[in-house]
């Protein structure tokens, strides 16, 4: 049996990879499109940053890379890498990316956060383009980048975002999930397209919404604590003390009813309002914060203090990995679709290496899979 069809990750990866158009005439390619990209994920995993790196590592490792694909004619030097990866439809990269990734999943994630970053290094004065800025979808629980949707500028998230839901949800991973976001998508629109995906959503409320921030501020003012579902958890550590405190109340007619004025926003489906209040006392200062949420799920305080906190695993877990362990804000590449590209191959790279069952942080698991072949065929078989 050949190899790589015996082991169903790498199986997997490579049978998605297969179905991606390639933009070349086909009597002139020498390195066929999944051989490139299998090259691409397999050094971004082992701690190559550039093409520069991702070249040279494929030549030092042909061997490795033979055992799952042929390479007849190597591996394409750094220029053609570059070349390639500018090419190659990112729409269908993208869409290649969420097929597996949804694969990878036992079950529906039960929290999917949406969020967007900005790749700092990938702007292109000379062109007049804005830095690359990608909205992502994150299954908190398991950790996992789900998809992206890639935007000018980060005014826009708010036009990403129902492009996004729409691939999602066409790949399966929207139903039954709670999907929460910022405030910048606490809208209508966004909301229903949530609901009509078969989700639930859980929308931050700031000052974007002045009148609904203004209403359900002055409704948690004016509540009796006994008509409220409170949960209340207290941490210790870092040198701070933090309370964190959740009101839910499910008392939401007077946001549903006929007695509203015109034009006025109308939330499909919502079925909670919810009060988050952190009060952090360090040595010799105490801070208090509240937010506001709205969501379609009749969520317990428990569980809307749980589904608020998870959001920020997209910031801790995601965003910040992407810039420091896989150094993204360096990235200088900035022609074609190639940052938008290499963007979700980083994707793909966490999401195969945040899989493995050992007790290493990614940074030594990616400088451990340059080191080892071995370990670095355990990352994409197991």
């Amino acid at each position: 049996m050949d190899r790589a069809f015996a082991k169903p990750r790498l199986a997997s990866l490579l049978d998605h990879f297969s179905v991606i158009e390639d933009p070349r005439e086909a009597w002139r390619v020498a390195h066929p499109l999944p051989e490139v990209l299998l090259l691409v994920v397999c050094a971004t995993i082992a701690s190559c940053d550039d093409f520069d790196d991702i070249a040279a590592w494929g030549e030092a490792h042909l061997g490795f890379l033979r055992r799952f694909l042929p390479y007849h004619f190597g591996v394409p030097g750094a220029r053609w890498l570059n070349i390639l990866m500018n090419r190659i439809d990112p729409g269908l990269f993208s869409a290649c990316f969420m097929d597996w990734a949804c694969a990878l999943r036992e079950d529906a994630p039960d929290l999917i956060a949406l969020d967007g970053k900005t790749s700092r290094r990938s702007h292109d004065r000379a062109a007049g383009r804005a830095a690359l800025h990608l909205v992502s979808a994150f299954a908190t629980t398991e950790k996992l980048v789900l998809g992206q949707e890639a935007v000018e500028e980060k005014s826009n998230e708010i036009k990403a975002i129902p492009l996004l839901l729409e691939r999602l949800a066409g790949s399966g991973a929207l139903a039954g999930a709670l999907v929460t976001i910022d405030a910048i998508a606490c809208n209508p629109k966004i909301a229903r397209d949530i609901v009509d995906h078969g989700a639930d959503y859980l929308l931050a409320v700031k000052d974007n919404q002045p009148t609904l921030h203004a209403e359900i501020k002055r409704f948690f003012d004016d509540a009796s604590p006994e008509t409220l579902d409170t949960n209340i958890v207290c941490d210790k550590g870092h040198g701070r003390i933090e309370q964190r405190r959740a009101d839910v109340s499910h008392a939401i007619d007077w946001m549903t009813g006929s007695r509203r004025f015109p034009g006025e926003y109308r939330f499909a489906k919502i079925a909670a309002i919810i009060r988050v209040e952190a009060r952090v006392e360090h040595k010799h200062l105490c801070t208090r914060e509240r937010r506001y949420y709205i969501s379609s799920r009749p969520l317990t305080a428990a569980q809307a203090a749980q589904a608020v906190r998870a959001h920020w695993q997209i910031e801790n877990a995601l965003h910040w990995v992407l810039d420091v362990t896989f150094k993204e804000d360096l990235a200088r590449v900035r022609k074609g679709h190639g940052a938008q590209n290499m963007a979700i191959v980083r994707h793909f790279a966490i999401n195969i290496v945040r899989n493995a069952k050992d007790k290493h942080s990614i940074k030594l698991r990616r400088k451990l899979a340059g080191w080892n072949e071995k370990y670095l065929e355990t990352l994409l078989t197991a």
